[in-house]
């Protein structure tokens, strides 16, 4: 609706945008009421007819010179990003990488994903099968303001290269980057309403989450999803659901030590640990704990926070979760764990340091609770079929992480989470081609590879008779009694033993 970045202070509320590090006011935008989500809504459902009438490869133009415009403005969006978000510049130039990456493949995937497709019909020879995939229409989008623009862009990049309009939603802390992201889309693509931005706080996205679209993509926490789901469950719309994870990282006794320790400080710590697939639980197994350990706090300890150019982690964008950690890390050392690195009283305004604890267990909130901050837990176990037991079980999975040799593929394919990373930590998240979605309270649904487009689209059947067969067209048998016996004859043959079902059975054995 709004996809400038000068707010409308003739009839709005208006909304302040603060930089995390500093606490000061750098920006206002307009609280988007219900009538205005409605609007942009109706406006985008006019948009969406010429849209999803384009063929698939101007599509395609289009969003490959939304994403030049993007890259053109590059300096600008992350200098938004470090300002809005609090995260180090070269932090976010690795997700404008990122979110450039995946607009690649969604535009230019769409046109293949898309095609209609021929498929058996069976013993129906005068039947042609087609399965077609087709734009739903309008999509809203609520973001986070984690990554607000990688994290997004797997939603509204995908939906777009599937033939739809996308109406916006950014964070109520992130809402000048969505603007941008708009602002970007109008300068390279010719069609107004296609991409619009609503701005706001929570009563936007409540209005967006019950407004007429066609499908609703929601990003951040479980109980805020819940809110989400109840209102576009009054219209019956379908969601999509990114809601976290208490992700797990297991090292193996056979594991490469060094490698894995630098990538539990990496995948622990990255934008402050407020990562949807941050590491927030290290299960390692005893022969090799201690050597983990100890490079894991050495490496915590050299971690550099600021808002300069130098810095490797920037501030907590969102005030409220400096408390969140802050509590947890205190009810954990009220029973018994250890800090080893950082800790509560090491927190300072928006600054939480790299933290390092130990000794912790599953009566603490810091392992039953996302932690989304700076913060890894370190749990010492017998073997690695404990650590596999713990990582489905004390927490809840979105991706996860195993470090090992022998058995690694088996030991990743026992972990009940959406994503696996085997001798990494996420980069699943990084490759474009590969889904990207939970299981169980870390959500549902996929964005990211050709299901991530499919998510996006109606999956569409369709049976064409070209000819006519004789008794077999859609009218009632002349007499049921010769049907019926000539059915029987029918079900024998090709599924009871007869000679259709033995010879499919030779033809089987001889494929394998």
């Amino acid at each position: 609706m709004v996809s400038n970045t000068q707010p409308d202070t003739g009839r709005h509320e208006l909304l302040d945008v603060h930089d995390p590090a500093t606490g000061d006011v750098i920006g206002q935008v307009p609280v988007h009421t219900e009538a205005d989500v409605n609007a942009a809504v109706d406006r985008a459902r006019v948009a969406a007819a010429t849209w999803a009438a384009l063929d698939p490869n101007v599509r395609r133009d289009h969003l490959l010179a939304f994403r030049r415009e993007l890259i053109n403005r590059v300096d600008e969006l992350c200098d938004l990003i470090h300002r809005e978000n609090g995260k180090p510049r070269y932090d976010a130039i690795q997700e404008l990488f990122l979110a450039a990456s995946h607009l690649t493949f969604a535009a230019t995937r769409a046109p293949k994903v898309m095609k209609t497709r021929t498929v058996s019909s069976g013993i129906l020879v005068n039947i042609k099968s087609t399965v077609s995939h087709v734009p739903l229409g309008v999509v809203g989008v609520i973001g986070p303001w984690n990554y607000p623009v990688f994290t997004p862009m797997g939603s509204i990049g995908y939906a777009l290269a599937a033939g739809n309009a996308v109406v916006f939603k950014p964070s109520e802390l992130t809402p000048l980057t969505g603007q941008a992201l708009a602002d970007a889309f109008a300068a390279a693509v010719p069609i107004a309403d296609v991409f619009q931005v609503v701005t706001g706080d929570g009563r936007t996205g409540g209005a967006l989450s019950g407004a007429a679209v066609d499908k609703l993509a929601f990003t951040g926490s479980a109980a805020t999803g819940r809110r989400v789901m109840e209102a576009a469950a009054r219209n019956l719309t379908p969601v999509v659901m990114e809601l976290g994870g208490k992700d797990p990282l297991i090292v193996a006794a056979d594991a490469d030590v060094d490698a894995a320790a630098d990538a539990a400080v990496f995948g622990a710590l990255t934008n402050a640990g407020q990562a949807c697939v941050s590491v927030e639980r290290a299960y390692v197994v005893d022969s090799v704990y201690d050597r983990f350990l100890d490079k894991v706090v050495d490496g915590a300890s050299t971690v550099r926070m600021g808002s300069d150019d130098d810095a490797q982690i920037g501030a907590i964008t969102r005030p409220q979760q400096v408390e969140k950690i802050r509590d947890q890390l205190e009810d954990a050392v009220s029973k018994g764990a250890k800090v080893l690195v950082g800790g509560p009283d090491a927190i300072e305004g928006s600054w939480v340091p790299p933290t390092v604890v130990v000794d912790v267990d599953t009566s603490m909130k810091l392992m039953q609770e996302e932690t989304f901050g700076p913060v890894l837990p370190v749990i010492k176990v017998g073997d690695a079929e404990e650590a596999i037991e713990r990582a489905n079980n004390d927490g809840f999975n979105l991706g996860s992480a195993v470090f090992g040799s022998a058995g690694i593929r088996q030991m990743a394919d026992r972990i009940r989470a959406g994503m696996t990373a085997i001798n990494s930590v996420m980069t699943f998240s990084t490759i474009s081609a590969l889904p990207f979605g939970g299981v169980g309270e870390s959500g549902f649904g996929r964005i990211h590879g050709d299901e991530g487009i499919k998510e996006f689209t109606l999956t569409k059947s369709t049976a064409e008779q070209r000819f006519a067969l004789p008794g077999m067209g859609a009218a009632f048998a002349p007499d049921n009694k010769a049907a019926y016996k000539q059915m029987k004859g029918m079900l024998g043959q090709l599924f009871g033993g007869g000679v259709v079902d033995k010879a499919e059975s030779i033809v089987r054995r001889v494929r394998r």
